[in-house]
């Protein structure tokens, strides 16, 4: 009998993870011997569980909020989006030595090529909403596909020129006032804030400005539909909603742990809305 390989995913609050949903999905489909769960692990105690882990039986596993930060410190090895991101949320074990990767820029990248292919091609302007985490992986993930210009809109014109430090020429910083003077050119309009989110009907800007052939994602997907991907489809442009950055950023996990690619597919997607649906 194939022995049980253990892959989890921790947080605090966790219970409202699709996490276990996904890789539960591909275990099945793919007959490997493997368990992968949601752990609530407080943050006084996450240094421990991760120092556990490998005696605890885990081949590896997820970190989510507010883990993140802190995974990245506690690794003795990173891979180069989670040294740029400052944020690690994949651990797995290489030679006895605990890794830590980011996937959410490479999920987010992978969605769109998935559902706008070509986005990156002309390599030009994006205009990013926000300046937490998420917008770093998004960041980053726009360097990586080349983008020039990076527009970083957020409250606090402090954390945006932050960002703009960081990954440096090319990135600016914006005042959320100034944010309808900067779509009129732009290729790519990614909202990371929470706008929009669980019934939220506010939108961080109005999409009326944008050029014909921009593309407008947000990483929320609950709803999936949020009210500033409803406007901009009414504008007649493309849209591109959050889930698949979800589903995307789970493949590289699956794949160290229990040694297959997975696929994120139609069935998939389709199983998560349903969970999503049954939770509202």
């Amino acid at each position: 009998m194939a022995e049980l390989i253990k892959a989890f995913v921790c947080g605090h609050p966790i219970a409202h993870s699709r996490s276990p949903a996904i890789h539960g999905h591909w275990l099945a489909r793919y007959g490997i011997a493997g368990s992968y769960t949601a752990i609530d692990v407080a943050p006084d105690d996450f240094a421990d569980f991760v120092r556990r882990m490998g005696e605890n039986g885990y081949a590896g596993g997820n970190v989510t909020i507010p883990h993140k930060e802190a995974a990245c410190r506690l690794v003795e090895r990173r891979d180069q989006a989670a040294e740029k991101i400052g944020a690690v949320n994949t651990l797995w074990f290489e030679d006895g030595v605990l890794c830590g990767g980011n996937t959410d820029a490479a999920g987010f990248a992978a969605n769109l090529d998935d559902l706008a292919p070509g986005w990156a091609e002309n390599h030009g302007t994006a205009v990013v909403l926000g300046a937490g985490g998420a917008a770093r992986a998004v960041l980053f993930a726009l360097r990586q596909r080349g983008y020039r210009d990076i527009r970083v809109v957020n409250r606090t014109v402090a954390r945006a020129a932050e960002l703009a430090d960081h990954f440096g020429r090319g990135v600016t910083a914006h005042a959320p006032e100034a944010a309808p003077d900067l779509l009129g050119d732009v290729d790519l309009l990614v909202n990371t804030t929470a706008l929009g989110m669980h019934g939220n009907t506010e939108i961080a800007v109005d999409p009326a400005r944008l050029p014909d052939n921009a593309i407008v994602t947000d990483i929320v997907y609950v709803p999936l539909e949020t009210p500033l991907l409803a406007a901009a489809r009414r504008r007649g442009l493309k849209t591109v909603d959050g889930l698949g950055m979800l589903l995307h950023q789970a493949v590289p996990g699956f794949e160290r742990w229990f040694g297959r690619r997975p696929v994120v597919d139609a069935e998939l997607r389709r199983l998560i809305v349903g969970d999503l649906e049954t939770a509202s």
